[in-house]
């Protein structure tokens, strides 16, 4: 990436008894394209860590993209969806006016050696569908365009990106592109991407104008048609952005709007436990104290 803007570094942040790596939001970078959240979790092993256990909490106004590289998470939700997430698949969650969801370690897989590794993503919701019904998808890997480009693997997780579709319905204009090379090489996807542009290294290294970069960095581009860089050997990056929205986006806990009030209603629906609830669980995360985040 031959004109890199900014680089956002991983920051550790607990999330109850599980820690992760928190890359978006970001102080000086709020979103790229409509990409408003990205955690990288793990690589962990849960026997020696108490088991991924995230009871029941609320979302609005986004969807969630849960991409794992190992391990298994059974997702939950109020519309009915229960599903095993595993490697390689994506889950696309897309909460519109509210949708509840508790995501745990499957019980077959309880107190075993298993090690979680994967991405959660965020994505805003353009503001016409920001109270869309909820729902969920769910897509096998072998139903995502991968291909073979200039000596590296492609694969288009979400979104169009170099004459490619994903099966995932998203809602507006973006792409996340995984890329994987195994030995030193230079890549230049040209003109093919649009909007805002990110990098995400998770293994290996990347070259650029004479710097070197390594995993846990995201690399902001100033201008996403000039996506030239150098990987290095056994690296794996993720390409990220799409077409910002005209409107700012507020962030508040679990709840994503253009619109304050929005917010502020959820959080006392929550309150009010008048959200729709995950058939058979009644166990639920309280609304903290103080928010999230709100800018």
């Amino acid at each position: 990436m031959s004109n890199i803007q900014l680089i956002v570094e991983e920051r550790s942040v607990s999330i109850g008894s599980f820690r992760v790596g928190r890359l978006l939001p970001f102080r000086e970078k709020r979103m790229v394209g409509p990409f408003i959240f990205i955690d990288h979790m793990g690589p962990i092993g849960l026997k020696e860590q108490k088991n991924l256990d995230i009871a029941a909490h609320p979302h609005i106004g986004l969807s969630t993209l849960t991409y794992l590289f190992e391990g298994s998470i059974m997702h939950r939700d109020s519309e009915g969806t229960e599903v095993e997430i595993k490697p390689g698949a994506v889950n696309w969650m897309t909460a519109g006016k509210g949708i509840v969801h508790s995501e745990r370690v499957p019980d077959h897989l309880k107190n075993s050696d298993m090690i979680l590794h994967g991405l959660q993503i965020w994505v805003a919701l353009p503001q016409e569908l920001e109270q869309m019904k909820p729902s969920f998808t769910h897509v096998d890997e072998d139903k995502l365009p991968t291909w073979e480009m200039d000596g590296v693997q492609m694969k288009l997780i979400a979104g169009e990106a170099l004459g490619k579709k994903s099966a995932v319905p998203v809602y507006s204009p973006l792409y996340l592109l995984e890329i994987k090379s195994g030995k030193r090489q230079k890549i230049n996807i040209g003109n093919e991407l649009f909007g805002e542009s990110g990098l995400y290294i998770l293994k290996g290294t990347i070259f650029s104008e004479g710097n070197t970069y390594n995993p846990k960095q995201i690399l902001i581009a100033r201008d996403s048609k000039l996506c030239e860089f150098e990987m290095g050997d056994d690296t794996t990056v993720f390409i990220f952005g799409g077409e910002p929205f005209a409107e700012h986006r507020y962030i508040d806990w679990n709840f994503v709007s253009s619109d304050k009030a929005l917010i502020d209603k959820a959080k006392q629906d929550w309150l009010n436990q008048t959200f729709p609830k995950i058939k058979g669980e009644t166990e639920f995360i309280p609304l903290p104290q103080y928010p999230f985040q709100t800018k």
